[in-house]
């Protein structure tokens, strides 16, 4: 929340609230929106389930975030509706939703201290002292940071400084929290570390977590479902095992993680169809001795190593095919890995289980509109 933005209204204690039934958190309907000739979101369905940890993954303009825009109220659609909890808000402004927001730059007020950040909105809107002191130190104790509520926000670190954020938006006691890249700051380390306990938090609290992400290991290491984006349209949602091991288009396979796309006559020959198939790179092995059979269940093919890569826990091989075109392979590293580049231009055997080889679409895969 920026400090010109006025604070979502806190929905009452749970056992206050009226019950909107069994629905959905938050359902899109028909979902569009454009700005001038271009179309940002081109008419998508959507359903993210209560207390889900639901993430929305796509590259830059792909429109995940002007949805999640247009479901916290910052931007109307052109057509379609929002509905949350089975209300259509699709017209209301964001104040009057039951949801927060928390950005990737934190917005905190550097001249207050952490609890009085944390305290804001509550004191916006007139929650008498005593009441909103207890819920703010409740909501820190969430995140851990109730021993810090003394300190100013330029003496917290990074990592401090989101979790100040995260409990400022907490404490409203929304049904659905929306984030907006909140990690993307963050170092390496310290954004895999919270990306852990954010998923910890997000258990604990119950809310519905609606989050948006360009990076790929962040949304499969913390979301129940994920839901991915291209060009305004949904190519595919599930869980991430389901879209990491079935992707179902060429775009899911190649976004999310590295994926081999075999097609044209590489596929004919080796798969023995034509079409588009995806493979992971993990999922193959390299045999030296090209005279070892493919067992039962398995696909094999030959190929040159045309490059390795050595990056400390694995080592990729580029092979190129005899049948045309080139497969990834990715090893995990189990010795020194010193003998890894004495395979470059070696010929070998690349062999892997028929199921892990896959048919997918060459446009878009589920396309949710």
């Amino acid at each position: 929340m920026s400090p010109n933005q006025a604070p979502s209204v806190a929905p009452a204690p749970a056992g206050d609230r009226e019950d909107a039934g069994t629905g959905p958190a938050v359902r899109l309907r028909a979902l569009r929106k454009s700005f001038g000739a271009v179309t940002a979101v081109d008419g998508i369905d959507l359903d993210i389930a209560r207390g889900e940890f639901f993430s929305m993954l796509g590259p830059s303009g792909s429109g995940k975030t002007t949805v999640l825009r247009m479901i916290a109220g910052f931007e109307l659609p052109t057509s379609g509706t929002v509905e949350l909890a089975g209300r259509d808000v699709s017209r209301l402004a964001p104040f009057q939703r039951d949801v927060n927001t928390v950005f990737q730059d934190y917005a905190l007020f550097p001249h207050m201290n952490v609890i009085g950040n944390v305290e804001y909105g509550l004191r916006v809107k007139r929650v008498p002292r005593a009441r909103r002191r207890e819920r703010a130190l409740e909501a820190l104790r969430t995140v851990r940071l109730q021993e810090l509520a003394q300190r100013k926000p330029g003496q917290l670190s990074g990592g401090q400084r989101q979790r100040v954020a995260l409990a400022r938006a907490l404490v409203n006691r929304p049904r659905v929290l929306l984030l907006d890249e909140p990690l993307g700051a963050l170092d390496l380390k310290l954004r895999q570390a919270m990306q852990i306990e954010l998923k910890q938090i997000q258990r604990e609290v119950g809310i519905t977590f609606v989050f948006v992400t360009h990076d790929q290991d962040e949304a499969l290491t913390m979301s129940d479902r994920i839901a991915v984006f291209n060009d305004g349209l949904i190519e595919q949602v599930g869980t991430p095992a389901e879209v990491y091991e079935r992707p179902a288009s060429a775009f899911v396979a190649g976004f999310v993680g590295t994926s081999n796309l075999l097609s044209g006559r590489g596929a004919e020959q080796v798969i023995g169809s034509r079409g588009v198939y995806s493979i992971r790179p993990e999922k193959i092995r390299v045999d030296t001795d090209l005279a070892v059979p493919a067992r039962d269940g398995e696909t094999g093919a030959t190929g040159t190593v045309t490059g390795v890569v050595y990056a400390g826990a694995t080592v990729r091989y580029e092979v190129a095919l005899d049948a045309g075109g080139q497969l990834s392979v990715v090893r995990q590293n189990e010795g020194t890995a010193a003998g890894a580049p004495a395979l470059e231009g070696s010929r070998v055997r690349l062999v892997w289980r028929q199921e892990h080889s896959f048919r997918v679409s060459e446009g878009s895969g589920e396309t949710h509109r």
